[in-house]
């Protein structure tokens, strides 16, 4: 069966995700020795691994539900998709600040990252609604997206927060993937209530 565009697009975005994840399992240095320090030694790099790994699953979790709800694509789509390249910046911003945890640029920078693969995410479900129209799964589903916006606010303040204490910062970034961790039931509720398949979307 042939894919559709959007089955391409969903395909291509899968296999950049597993490999941004499979770059940041190789970015974490094994122990420099077999005692318990030398294991502590790692809980930085571990610890934001942890996090990055969240934050991939996150967005692989609702860029899914957003393109088996979307029926059109166009190329506007296709760019605003590159969203990927936020994404792709993770495992290098992750590997620094698991250097560099007690650093205020490190954890700047990680909130900038983030920051930036969030405005590109919405800019990306904006361009879905102009194609498919406000009526759509997508534009109905979406609405306000109060979610997305607090999310903006959340890394902003972390960056802010990073020259007072890095560990503020990471404590606003987490907060952004406990908020999604659960994941986005907009889409699948509109899907049910249309009569499709939810597994589908």
């Amino acid at each position: 069966m042939r894919l559709s565009e959007t089955d391409r697009l969903e395909a291509f975005s899968d296999g950049v995700m597993a490999v941004i994840i499979t770059i940041m399992a190789f970015s974490i240095p094994t122990p420099g020795g077999s005692s318990a320090a030398a294991l502590r030694g790692l809980v930085p790099h571990l610890l934001v691994y942890v996090l990055s790994f969240a934050m991939i699953g996150i967005y692989w979790n609702n860029h899914h539900h957003l393109l088996r709800a979307t029926e059109r694509i166009s190329g506007s789509v296709m760019w605003a998709n590159l969203l990927l390249f936020w994404l792709s910046l993770f495992p290098i911003v992750t590997a620094w600040v698991g250097r560099f945890p007690r650093h205020a640029l490190p954890a700047m920078t990680y909130g900038l990252i983030g920051l930036g693969a969030g405005m590109a995410y919405s800019l990306l479900v904006r361009m879905i609604i102009r194609v498919n129209g406000s009526d759509s799964i997508v534009g109905r589903s979406i609405g306000t997206d109060t979610k997305g916006y607090l999310s903006l606010v959340l890394y902003s303040a972390g960056m802010a927060l990073a020259f007072v204490s890095p560990w503020l910062a990471y404590v606003a970034y987490a907060a952004v993937a406990v908020m999604w961790f659960i994941p986005d039931r907009r889409l699948t509720i509109v899907a049910e209530s249309e009569g499709q398949d939810p597994l589908a979307t």
